[in-house]
């Protein structure tokens, strides 16, 4: 089965939300993606929570709260996760991704993890280095060299023959899975969902940001998430603005299928034509199983 993976744009890793366990999340330093991507920038229609002030976050933060769980409800999560592993993998199986590694010849070098960490896009590098920094005995501390002379190319230079069973083996630890699982919900899944919930948007408008958000990283250019959502603004209102939502996640779909299409290695649109477009067209914004989708030409079904 071929694997389709995850080609998002180069983000660093915070260290201190990813790894750290309980209590307040710390404001992302500088080099964080949330700084990095500058979602609160009016030139791509700005994310009101990345553009508020401390009170203002908490008053954003009461309103979402305040809305329905939507994709954060723990049967929509495990949806979301298999909608994307079939995307990324081909499989329903999310939970078999943990350790999956192998390179596609795109450029990109080797890719792994549940949300396709590259080691030549510069995500895979700030991941293990957070990571074996905490964990000095991972079998992956003695990779970091190579990740940092590989950064940004193809190449396996100081990874062969070894870094694959590397990462297999520390996927079989399960700190390491759930290293990827707060990268995963702190970088792509918690932004997006708020964001959604602010536009007024439900489950499948909050998958549909979800979704997108991985595959092009959270970034302000016009081939990233926040790019995307400046198109589809300009050719329809969120519901907050008074939108109709059908109309609105179209066009954000459109704007999403245009970037696929520009990009050498995103050219089968498959997560948007035959799976998040045909559940807008048969009207299910609420995401509601069961739910039958093809990917890559494949069927894919799930019942609840």
């Amino acid at each position: 089965m071929t694997r389709f993976v995850l080609f998002a744009a180069p983000i660093a890793i915070v260290a201190s939300i990813v790894f750290n366990g309980g209590g307040d999340d710390p404001e992302p330093p500088d080099d964080s993606p949330a700084a990095a991507a500058d979602p609160a920038d009016s030139a791509v229609g700005p994310d009101p929570y990345a553009a508020a002030d401390e009170e203002g976050r908490r008053e954003l933060d009461e309103r979402v709260a305040a809305m329905p769980a939507g994709l954060a409800a723990p049967a929509e999560r495990e949806l979301a996760w298999k909608l994307l592993a079939t995307s990324e993998s081909s499989t329903l199986d999310w939970r078999s991704q943990y350790g999956v590694i192998d390179d596609n010849g795109d450029g990109t070098g080797y890719t792994a993890g549940i949300v396709g960490f590259c080691s030549g896009t510069h995500d895979m590098l700030t991941f293990v280095e957070a990571f074996t920094k905490d964990h000095p005995d991972s079998p992956l501390k003695p990779y970091v060299p190579a990740l940092r002379k590989v950064d940004g190319t193809g190449s396996h230079e100081g990874l062969d023959p070894g870094f694959t069973a590397a990462w297999k083996k520390s996927a079989e630890d399960p700190v390491f899975r759930a290293a990827q699982d707060r990268v995963r919900d702190k970088q792509y899944f918690e932004p997006a969902v708020r964001l959604a919930k602010l536009d007024g948007l439900g489950t499948l408008g909050q998958f549909i940001y979800f979704d997108a958000m991985v595959l092009q990283g959270p970034g302000t250019e016009p081939d990233a998430f926040y790019g995307i959502r400046k198109a589809a603004l300009a050719e329809a209102d969120t519901v907050d603005e008074g939108g109709d939502e059908k109309v609105y996640l179209d066009a954000f779909l459109d704007a999403a299928r245009a970037v696929m299409k520009s990009k050498r290695n995103q050219h089968d649109t498959s997560r948007i034509d035959t799976a998040q477009r045909e559940f807008l067209y048969d009207g299910n914004l609420a995401l509601k199983p069961p739910l039958t989708w093809k990917m890559y030409g494949e069927t894919f079904h799930v019942t609840s």
